[in-house]
C-alpha cells in the first residue's frame, strides 16, 4: 500500500481535532441513528462555511478515527527517562542560569582559596621559623636571664597554639617575642626634665598622713630622639605610651633635685637612669623604687 498524501492526513487529523473541540456536537450526533452520515453531513457544513472543501472519505476516516481514538497525544508514565528528556527539552531555560551559578560557586571557591585558605596554609609554614628566629634572638642579645625565660615561655605558647590550628594566638604570641626583642635592642638615657615641671608629689589613698614624690624624666637616644615606651602607673593598673612619666623618690632626692633646679634653673646632675641594649630596665643612677605615674 503506497503512502497517502501528506495533505490527506493532515485533514483527517484536523478533523479529529474539530470533533474533540466540537464535544456537545459528537454527543449529540452518535447518540441517534444514522449518526456517523449525519456527523459527516455537519462536519461538512463546518468546513463549508470556512470555506474548506473535505473529501466525504477523509470525514469518513476522521470519525472513525475518533471512535479509535487514533491521532490522541497520551502522555507517558512518569519515570527516570522521561524526566531526563524533559530537562534536556527544558534546557534552554536552565542551562545559561545553571552555567552562571556554577561560574559564581567557582568564582567564590577560588577566592576563598586565594584569599583565606592559601595565606592561612603560607603563615602557617613560616610561623614555626618566625617564632623560632625570634626566640634566638632574643637569647643571643639578652644580657639577663629574666629576658631568655620570658622568651622561651612565649615562645612555647606560639608552639602549642600552632599545634591547635590557632594561628590568631600564635601571631599573637609572635608579635610579643618582637616586642620583646625591640625593648632588648633599645638604648637611652633617662634624663629629668627641666622644663616645665621637674616633680610632683601625691597624698596616696591608703595613708592621707604620706606623701608619694616623683621625679618627671624622658628617654632620650644618643642622636637626641625622645621616645615613646608603654609605662604602668602605680595609680590605676594601666599602661600607657608616653615619652614622660614619673619614677617615686624619696623625700630627701625629691627636695635635692628641687634645689639643684631652684640655684640657676639647671639641673647639674640630669642623669637619672642608662638603658643599655641587651637589658630590659634601665640602669638607675638615682635611687628609685621604680614605681611610675603617667599623668599628673
Amino acid at each position: 500500500m503506497g503512502k497517502r498524501p501528506l495533505d490527506d492526513l493532515m485533514l483527517a487529523m484536523d478533523v479529529v481535532d474539530t470533533l474533540r473541540h466540537r464535544a456537545s456536537l459528537v454527543e449529540r450526533e452518535l447518540n441517534t441513528e444514522k449518526r456517523d452520515q449525519q456527523l459527516i453531513d455537519r462536519l461538512r457544513e463546518i468546513y463549508a462555511a470556512q470555506g474548506i472543501e473535505v473529501p466525504d472519505e477523509v470525514l469518513a476516516e476522521g470519525v472513525v478515527a475518533l471512535k479509535e481514538d487514533r491521532f490522541r497525544y497520551t502522555p507517558p508514565q512518569p519515570s527516570l527517562s522521561v524526566t531526563l528528556a524533559k530537562i534536556y527539552v527544558n534546557r534552554n531555560r536552565w542551562l545559561l542560569p545553571m552555567v552562571i551559578l556554577l561560574g559564581l560557586i567557582g568564582a567564590a571557591w577560588l577566592g576563598y582559596w586565594l584569599f583565606v585558605v592559601a595565606p592561612r596554609a603560607r603563615v602557617l609554614r613560616e610561623l614555626p621559623q618566625q617564632i623560632a628566629a625570634q626566640q634566638q634572638a632574643i637569647v643571643d642579645q639578652a644580657r639577663v636571664p629574666d629576658a631568655k625565660e620570658d622568651a622561651r615561655q612565649i615562645a612555647a605558647t606560639a608552639q602549642r597554639a600552632l599545634t591547635e590550628g590557632d594561628v590568631k594566638t600564635a601571631q599573637h604570641e609572635l608579635d610579643k617575642l618582637k616586642e620583646l626583642h625591640s625593648r632588648l635592642a633599645q638604648e637611652y638615657e633617662l634624663r629629668i626634665v627641666a622644663e616645665g615641671s621637674t616633680g610632683v608629689w601625691r597624698i596616696p589613698d591608703v595613708n592621707q598622713a604620706a606623701r608619694n614624690y616623683y621625679i618627671i624624666v624622658q628617654p632620650i637616644t644618643d642622636k637626641g630622639q625622645v621616645l615613646t615606651l608603654p609605662i604602668t602607673s602605680e595609680e590605676d593598673g594601666q599602661t600607657r605610651l608616653v615619652s614622660k612619666w614619673g619614677l617615686r623618690v624619696d623625700e630627701e632626692t625629691f627636695q635635692q633635685i628641687a634645689e639643684d633646679k631652684k640655684d640657676d634653673g639647671i639641673i647639674q646632675r640630669n642623669r637619672f637612669g642608662v638603658k643599655r641594649v641587651g637589658y630590659l630596665e634601665p640602669e638607675y643612677l638615682i635611687l628609685t623604687t621604680g614605681d611610675a605615674i603617667t599623668s599628673w
